[in-house]
């Protein structure tokens, strides 16, 4: 029979000295001292040392000469001080110790292919591979805490305002949402197949007009899509629906469960967050997902430009395209070959150069100074707020690349310049997204085909759709996007008209959502909605740099299981019963 645990291997403290302790747990480390053996034994909440001594105990002390790291064992005993010389200040238990007087081994363990501790330098894959063991690290354990607890919060935050937590199928028809469809076929339907869901969006929408009101779940969801560090095939999303709300109304209740997050954490967060809308956010950062937590934006100078005598800038200029500069504080000494990485770096995404000058004691220093006036640099300087020291940058093409080459060097030198504190978490909202993006003369939704439109913009439908804007927003943190949502189109003869936009005749229309148009004929409410990525949030609260480390079994960025060895064949009976025949020709 198992003695019960009286107190976990984090808890112990001076005040426990006297005290009879009972604890389980893992085999850290074993150190013998000259016979003496020191055993420093871990769980979830930290480490106790046992001292086992061959005068005192020497049953105890005989079986932990047999103890090898990670056997599992029981410890009985009684808590000491430890003598003033060997306190461990960086242990919360390191005041104390336990004098082991019987020590039962549970489970023996074989030597781990990594050891088990923060500081390894183990590769992801072979930490994949063994996540049991990976998962007992320290870091792992709090990742995993600290994702019940946000998932905690979340849920009290909800219920006390109201919301209803529903659980939605998994099994579901295939309406394509943007990404592929995990499919899965029907033994008892021969040649038809479910889908997994990417999303419950048109489920919440259907909770919307069953009279649920306020919809909330923290619900899994699944897209076949190239992956990388913050996207898995499977991931969590807390989401969100409210009938008889708009825009106003999402982001209050979204802003009260982020503050009540970090109040579960202990932290205070200031209300309410920023606000941008999307056109300023891509004319200032080239993004649409800001980091605002320090400054360098892009600024326009396609006017300067047009009138200089540089070619390159004067053609762009003619040829519909823009100029935009960004001005990195204290970065004149950088090295030609710096530069040159800058350029390289730049050509990753798009731009056929990058133009720069230095502002130096002795005035401006570039290739290109020659090809323009003493006022025309004069008013690059100004126009860029630029000091000595610094260096600006410049990238002229159309506005796509000027975008995408200029926010992505301005995060990079922000990084390499020390200029993003580390210790800031910067909210902002994007609003009023495209409702639709362009790609070779073809309209398809920016977000999906239930967003309604603004109401400003509604004259532009038939006219000028690529101007139309969307009642959406997007919830960005430290430059990451956490949540997205948008007002719902409830108006069966609006809806009609988004589709006749998309190229969506009616008969498709009833095909891909039938059920769910048919639902809005029976009285739809106003509603808006959100999606915020749990493992986005948890990665940013944890500072990991990839969601695989704040969930307990992840796939790797090829969506490969290497715990588990998934994805697999399976039997060919079951292929049979299903109707189904692998061709890997």
């Amino acid at each position: 029979m198992m003695k019960q645990r009286t107190h976990m291997c984090g808890e112990l403290r001076r005040e426990h000295a006297g005290q009879e302790v009972t604890l389980y747990g893992w085999v850290h480390r074993r150190r013998d001292h000259g016979g003496v053996i020191f055993v420093d034994l871990r769980d979830y909440t930290g480490i106790t040392q046992v001292v086992f001594s061959p005068e005192e105990t020497p049953e105890a002390h005989e079986s932990a000469g047999q103890l090898r790291n990670e056997f599992v064992i029981c410890v009985q005993g009684s808590v000491r001080p430890r003598p003033e010389d060997t306190v461990n200040p960086d242990l919360p238990t390191g005041e104390v110790e336990v004098v082991g007087s019987t020590l039962t081994i549970l489970s023996k363990a074989q030597t781990t292919p990594f050891r088990v501790e923060d500081d390894t330098d183990a590769g992801e894959d072979l930490r994949l591979k063994y996540r049991y063991l990976d998962l007992r690290r320290p870091t792992m354990q709090r990742n995993l805490r600290l994702r019940h607890r946000v998932c905690l919060a979340v849920r009290q935050y909800f219920d006390s305002v109201g919301f209803t937590e529903v659980e939605t199928p998994v099994l579901i028809k295939s309406t394509p949402e943007g990404a592929r469809d995990y499919l899965v076929p029907s033994r008892m339907y021969p040649g038809k197949l479910y889908a997994l869901p990417q999303s419950p969006q048109l489920l919440k929408q259907l909770l919307m007009v069953a009279g649920t009101d306020r919809y909330f779940q923290i619900a899994r969801c699944y897209r076949d899509e190239d992956l990388r560090a913050d996207r898995q095939p499977e991931f969590t999303q807390i989401d969100v629906e409210m009938s008889f709300a708009d825009e106003d109304s999402v982001i209050d209740v979204s802003e009260g469960m982020i503050a009540a997050i970090y109040r579960e954490l202990g932290r205070e967060i200031e209300l309410p967050f920023k606000r941008l809308s999307y056109k300023e956010a891509m004319d200032r950062f080239g993004i649409d997902k800001p980091d605002i937590r320090f400054g360098m934006e892009l600024v326009d100078v396609t006017d300067i430009a047009s009138e200089s005598q540089f070619r390159v800038f004067r053609e762009v200029v003619e040829d519909g395209g823009i100029v935009k500069g960004i001005c990195a504080p204290g970065y004149a000494s950088a090295s030609r070959k710096e530069m040159d990485e800058l350029t390289e770096f730049a050509g990753i995404y798009g731009a056929k150069g990058l133009a720069w000058f230095k502002v130096t004691e002795k005035g401006i220093s570039s290739p290109i100074k020659k090809f323009f006036s003493e006022g025309e640099l004069e008013q690059l300087g100004t126009r860029l707020s630029a000091s000595v020291g610094d260096t600006l940058l410049f990238v002229a093409d159309v506005p796509r690349v000027v975008a995408d080459a200029l926010a992505n060097l301005r995060l990079k030198l922000g990084g390499k310049l020390g200029l993003i504190p580390q210790n800031e978490d910067a909210f902002v909202w994007v609003l009023d997204f495209p409702l639709f993006e362009q790609e070779n003369g073809t309209l398809s939704p920016q977000h999906h085909p239930f967003t309604s439109p603004r109401d400003d913009d509604l004259e532009l439908l038939e006219t000028d759709a690529a101007k139309v804007r969307a009642m959406a927003y997007d919830l960005v943190l430290n430059g990451n996007e956490i949540g997205g949502g948008s007002v719902r189109i409830h108006d069966p003869s609006l809806q009609q008209r988004i589709f006749k936009v998309l190229g969506i005749g009616e008969q498709e229309a009833r095909d891909r959502f039938g059920f769910l148009l048919e639902a809005f004929g029976y009285g739809a409410p106003p509603h808006a909605g959100i999606a915020f990525g749990l493992d986005r949030i948890v990665m940013l609260l944890a500072g990991e740099d990839t969601i695989r480390d704040v969930i307990a079994f992840p796939k790797t960025q090829k969506g490969a299981c290497l715990l588990t060895g998934a994805p697999s064949a399976v039997d060919p009976k079951q292929l049979r019963e299903l109707g189904i025949k692998v061709d890997l020709g």
